[in-house]
């Protein structure tokens, strides 16, 4: 029973953790629909095999060095790699760097379904 219980609990916290990212979904929609600069932070083959349309490709690994190629500080970016991970470390580094307008679309899938509703 305890089980059944624990897994309600789970599948319960993971749909309001979803419904939670309709209002940012919108927003970064929003961003790229005002002409942001979309930011993806894959590796050079990643970016090859599939990318967003019009996305940079800087590689979370030189973005701090490439920091220039992003245009002035309060330009709106939409940062974005595979799954969420690299980033969120890269909205952190632009956001410690001086940028504040960096919003972080986690993953390329979820990229393209934030922008297709």
């Amino acid at each position: 029973m305890k089980r059944i219980l624990l897994l309600g609990c789970f599948f319960l916290s993971l749909a309001l953790i979803d419904c939670g990212k309709g209002g940012e979904d919108k927003e970064i929609a929003e961003s790229i629909a005002r002409g942001a600069l979309v930011l993806d932070v894959r590796t050079p083959n990643e970016y090859s095999i599939e990318h967003f349309p019009g996305a940079v490709n800087i590689p979370i690994s030189s973005l701090s060095l490439r920091l220039d190629e992003l245009g002035a500080r309060d330009r709106e970016i939409v940062v974005y790699c595979q799954s969420g991970g690299r980033s969120l470390r890269a909205k952190s580094l632009l956001n410690d760097k001086g940028f504040g307008r960096v919003k972080d679309a986690g993953g390329l899938q979820h990229l393209f379904s934030a922008t297709s509703k």
